[in-house]
């Protein structure tokens, strides 16, 4: 589990890895994450697009960015939290996740980055 704090916005980010399948007759390595985002700040705030950076071991590197996350913006007050999941896919057993949310404050009307540290994707296979 990995977590940081950007301007009182909390990320807690934990992996699991899912299995391994064929597609496009290639093997895929299936990676589960759980992200926890906790406003720890006096306003609220609205999580509104994010970007990710999506690295395997082949040196593979995908970048996503994309509004809300799984379909949705959350809003976020004072000592709440939006918790989700997702996944991805990677050619190789073992990889990463970093990237960065964009949020608006309410009180401010301003935009700011949160950071979401960089998370590993492991397979336990492939780990001694």
């Amino acid at each position: 589990m990995v977590t940081q704090v950007t301007r009182g916005i909390k990320i807690t980010v934990s992996t699991s890895f899912e299995g391994t399948f064929f597609k496009n007759y290639k093997m895929h390595y299936a990676f589960g994450y759980w992200i926890t985002i906790e406003n720890q700040s006096k306003d609220s705030v609205q999580l509104v697009s994010r970007h990710w950076d999506i690295l395997d071991s082949l040196n593979d590197v995908e970048f996503v960015d994309g509004e809300g996350v799984i379909g949705k913006k959350p809003v976020i007050k004072p000592g709440e939290s939006h918790t989700y999941n997702s996944g991805c896919l990677l050619a190789s057993p073992i990889g990463a996740m970093k990237g960065y949310f964009n949020v608006v404050n309410f009180t401010t009307t301003k935009k700011f980055k949160v950071i979401v540290p960089t998370f590993r994707l492991n397979a336990p296979f492939a780990i001694n």
